[in-house]
């Protein structure tokens, strides 16, 4: 009796690079060709054919892709390339000449497509009885997910290329996100990370069009989304929100516990000068005032944020400013990047002094040991506080979490000393006893 063994399943090796919103492009990406039979493996040997998703925001951004790309097409040969730099292909190909296709951001089926023209997928497949998870395939751990509700952005900061290579505001249908949100959650999900280029324009694009989801009525707005968000009994976190009028309405969700009382806001810098040829909104001292007002409303508010040093036409006085300011916001999370010409960037055609490169490194170490002593000040006052705590990984030494102040990989961590018995997605409730300038740590409770 002679058996026949099933043909392999083609194999696709994948990299992810740069922000939560590319990540989101690769989770689609991946789960398309697993719904068509393709297998996704860890390692370059494995592979019949490696697609890498590029960063093209920053130029050490482009020049980690670029060495990605290298890496793969050493390791490989047969290499996709999709993302944000794909709209570089010249550049791309004048490095790298044997990559197989080039594509932007959010092409989805010319990707799929390439892989086809590469390793055609089985013929034999049933996508209706392999089939993929309903959540589809994620690349972040089993217990958080991002969900993005908008792709591109309506502005036009002097510093940003993102409009040029992902276009102008286009929001998902509400009912869409909102379905996809609850099959994660019904997958185990216990932390949603909502995210687009600007979180707070969401519907801007479709004049608030009314969606349905469940049956019910919904607004495609940021306010009537994290309302319908807040039923599904996880944490929402928001990113990337811009400070419109309208975010005053989430602070009372956040504070009757409905999302997390957590904001992520990228303000950038303070000094109206600057802002100004960032093309950036200039209210610095109406945001003092609003933010001391959100806190009235929620105590417990955090709020992250990111700036950049040594923009051209800074000055000394600018920068001064700018480290007043944090004194006065006291923002609890804070990133700073020292200020790097992006190729295609209204901001270098800016007829302003460009700062040298070691003032920027000056300012940038001064900014950081400013806001590092506000970070800290802020954290000690957690001590003795009882906090809910995400836990993430568990090892012999204890388990590591993170509670509201916490989104992954960019803010602190909670360590639990007495959390070994303990497994990652479980949440529990923990009594902070020491904390740092960016960590809290803490004994389980309950």
């Amino acid at each position: 009796m002679s058996t026949t063994t099933a043909p392999a399943n083609p194999k696709v090796g994948f990299v992810s690079l740069g922000c939560p919103k590319a990540l989101v492009d690769s989770e689609r990406i991946l789960t398309q060709l697993r719904m068509e039979g393709y297998d996704v493996v860890s390692t370059y040997q494995d592979a019949d054919v490696v697609v890498v998703n590029t960063c093209g925001f920053i130029d050490s951004a482009k020049a980690e892709s670029l060495e990605v790309i290298g890496e793969a097409i050493k390791e490989n040969g047969k290499v996709i390339v999709t993302g944000c730099m794909g709209v570089e292909e010249g550049n791309i190909r004048d490095v790298h000449p044997s990559v197989l296709s080039v594509t932007g951001p959010q092409q989805y089926e010319q990707v799929v497509n390439a892989v086809h023209e590469v390793v055609p997928p089985r013929q034999d497949h049933n996508p209706l009885i392999d089939l993929v998870p309903p959540q589809g395939i994620k690349l972040t751990p089993r217990h958080y997910a991002y969900l993005k509700i908008s792709e591109g952005c309506n502005h036009s900061c002097s510093f940003c290329i993102i409009p040029s290579m992902r276009g102008k505001l286009v929001s998902r249908p509400v009912g869409d996100v909102l379905d996809e949100a609850q099959r994660l959650v019904k997958a185990g999900v216990k932390e949603l990370l909502v995210i687009s280029q600007d979180t707070s324009a969401y519907g801007v694009d479709v004049k608030y069009r009314t969606g349905f989801w469940n049956g019910a009525p919904v607004k495609t707005r940021m306010t009537e989304l994290c309302e319908a968000l807040s039923t599904l009994g996880v944490w929402v976190r928001l990113h990337y929100v811009y400070p419109y009028p309208h975010v005053d309405e989430l602070i009372p969700l956040m504070a009757a516990g409905k999302i997390l009382p957590y904001l992520d806001i990228p303000f950038q810098h303070a000094s109206p000068k600057v802002l100004k040829a960032m093309k950036r909104p200039a209210f610095e001292d109406k945001t003092l005032a609003r933010i001391k007002n959100w806190r009235e409303i929620c105590p417990d508010l955090i709020i992250r944020s990111t700036f950049i040093v040594g923009f051209p036409g800074e000055t000394e006085e600018d920068f001064q400013y700018l480290l007043d300011w944090l004194t006065e916001a006291q923002l609890d999370r804070v990133g700073c990047f020292q200020y790097s010409p992006v190729e295609g960037a209204p901001a270098n055609d800016l007829d302003l002094d460009v700062v040298p490169d070691d003032v920027k490194q000056d300012r940038w170490e001064r900014f950081m040991a400013h806001q590092q002593a506000i970070s800290s000040a802020r954290l000690q006052m957690r001590i003795g506080r009882e906090i809910e705590v995400l836990v993430d990984e568990v090892d012999e030494q204890g388990a590591v979490g993170r509670c509201f102040f916490d989104a992954p990989e960019i803010d602190g961590n909670v360590f639990i000393d007495n959390g070994s018995n303990l497994k990652p997605g479980d949440k529990v409730w923990c009594k902070v006893t020491d904390a740092d300038e960016y960590d809290l740590w803490a004994e389980q409770i309950g």
